[in-house]
């Protein structure tokens, strides 16, 4: 084989290669100090693509999830204050039923009814201060609430509603602002009041537990969701530590073979000179 001067195939063949592993040297180093697979769209661009798509879905999910215990503690703060008034009406009750025995003369009743009136008040006080967030919960003046639980669009299958204004543990609404134990007759007709009351109380609480059944449900299912949705994107996304850092040596190895026959290459010009 002849020597040549001007152009050292050797040498340019050399260089090429050289470059390529180098390239592909800086690529490895930035996916393993990355640990992402895809640091860059021409390294898979329909895999960025749906990886882009998945890590909308995944933030999307966990929003939800934050939704969905923001109304659980929300309807937890509407029971608590039904939870209050069912205790408020139970001890009426029980005043009710101690003013409506003849062991009681009326001097007695109207020191018992000092108690009761307190616990009216306590009643209507309750309905009107229960609220999160600014939104009154049990005094019937509330708006219906969605819980956006869902992570597509706005339709009815991504919420959960909740309607306060079916929803009031007010004197007039549970029909017990005229109650009295005043006297024996009163007290006797307040009984039938009072456990009116308390069978609409209870069936609101039931309705509440209804909807915190739903949430609760809701929430473990994008718990496993946003789990499964992470899971296809790292397989995706991730880069893998094994493969990568295996070709990362494979690159170090052609990089030194590859600096050692360029170094090669260049001395078969200094071997033609010594021809002249």
């Amino acid at each position: 084989m002849g020597f040549r001067i001007n152009t050292n195939m050797a040498s340019l063949q050399s260089q090429s290669s050289l470059n390529k592993v180098n390239r592909d040297t800086t690529e490895s180093s930035a996916k393993l100090s990355s640990g992402l697979r895809i640091t860059k769209a021409a390294d898979d661009a329909a895999g960025l693509a749906i990886s882009e798509k998945l890590k909308a879905e995944i933030r999307s999910s966990k929003q939800a999830n934050r939704n969905a215990n923001d109304g659980l503690s929300l309807v937890q703060v509407a029971e608590g204050g039904l939870t209050e008034t069912s205790g408020i009406l139970t001890r009426m009750r029980e005043l009710s039923m101690q003013a409506a025995s003849d062991t009681l003369e009326d001097s007695d009743r109207a020191k018992s009814s000092m108690e009761y009136e307190q616990l009216k008040n306590e009643l209507e006080r309750i309905s009107q201060s229960t609220e999160f967030n600014g939104k009154k919960l049990l005094n019937g003046s509330g708006p219906k609430l969605d819980f956006q639980v869902g992570v597509g669009d706005h339709s009815m299958d991504d919420q959960i509603s909740y309607n306060t204004s079916g929803l009031n543990s007010g004197l007039q609404s549970l029909g017990v602002s005229s109650a009295s134990i005043t006297s024996k007759l009163s007290a006797q007709e307040s009984l039938s009041n009072i456990d009116t009351a308390i069978n609409k109380v209870s069936a609101n609480k039931a309705t509440l537990g209804s909807i915190q059944n739903r949430l609760i449900t809701s929430s473990n299912n994008l718990t496993t969701y946003h789990e499964n949705m992470s899971a296809a994107n790292n397989r995706i996304r991730d880069v893998d530590y094994a493969d990568e850092s295996a070709k990362q040596a494979r690159n170090s190895i052609l990089g030194d073979a590859n600096t050692a026959v360029l170094a090669q290459a260049n001395m078969s010009g200094q071997a033609a000179l010594k021809l002249v």
